[in-house]
């Protein structure tokens, strides 16, 4: 049964998905994302810049947030209606669509799943409680992209069932990590390639470490750690610093102010 779920200054997405540490989270995603058929070649081929998946997640990643916080926002229905004519095939010849329910919601769990890292690794987490309410307020959200919530699991537990069999049965390094494994790594562009080498390492999903043959190391996850107590010192000085983008502001102060 579907929960009515409000999006505002007494929710945990308010206070968290406008910042800069999830943008720099969704590395994580991408890499998830590049391992999928379909979408990796939907991005190499309908990418204005084709070759450099961060370019294109620089466009999209103010749009994406921006959803959670204004309803009526017109880019939500930009995205939904841009992505209709993201048909084609994958290089072995099997026919996609970008708005395929299937496809576009598993596109939106790697932001979800890196929206629950970066709260993770960057504030300290939260408990069970704060964890479904946190996953009910990210249904809310995908729910205004206009798509049906019949594929979204109930709670935060039966969507990690969802997608670890979503990453065991729907992946295949190639054609993806053929084309970004360089820059899934080693992030080039905007917020992304602020985060250090070692940090990226450390955030990667566990599935993505390994297609990408790497195993995050006690220093990388040092660097990880460093990194995010620098940018919360960074919060106490400057309360906006970190918030992105700037039409968010005011929400997300509004929601840290009730935390």
């Amino acid at each position: 049964m579907r929960t009515h779920v409000t999006l505002d200054a007494d929710s945990l997405i308010w206070r968290y998905l406008g910042d800069r540490r999830f943008v720099m989270s969704i590395c994580r995603a991408v890499s998830l994302q590049m391992l999928h058929p379909a979408i990796a070649s939907a991005t190499h081929e309908f990418s204005l810049v084709r070759q450099r998946v961060f370019v294109h997640k620089r466009r999209t990643a103010p749009c994406i947030i921006r959803a959670a916080y204004e309803s009526d926002f017109d880019e939500v229905r930009l995205i939904r209606y841009a992505h209709d004519h993201f048909r084609s095939q994958t290089p072995d010849g099997t026919r996609y669509h970008a708005l395929n329910p299937a496809i576009f919601f598993f596109e939106h769990a790697t932001y979800v799943d890196a929206l629950f890292a970066c709260v993770e690794f960057f504030f300290n987490g939260l408990d069970d409680d704060g964890r479904e309410q946190l996953y009910r307020e990210t249904c809310e959200w995908y729910r205004r992209y206009g798509f049906s919530d019949r594929l979204m699991p109930a709670t935060v537990g039966e969507f990690y069932e969802y997608f670890d069999e979503a990453l065991a049965t729907q992946l295949d390094p190639s054609p993806g990590y053929d084309w970004y494994r360089e820059q899934l790594l080693r992030p080039d562009d905007w917020y992304f390639k602020k985060l250090p080498a070692a940090a990226v390492r450390a955030i990667q999903h566990p599935v993505a470490c390994t297609h990408l043959g790497i195993e995050p190391s006690d220093s990388d996850r040092r660097a990880l750690t460093w990194y995010a107590t620098r940018l919360r010192a960074i919060d106490q000085l400057s309360p906006t610093r970190n918030i992105f983008p700037d039409q968010v502001a005011p929400s997300v102060l509004a929601a840290r102010a009730r935390s």
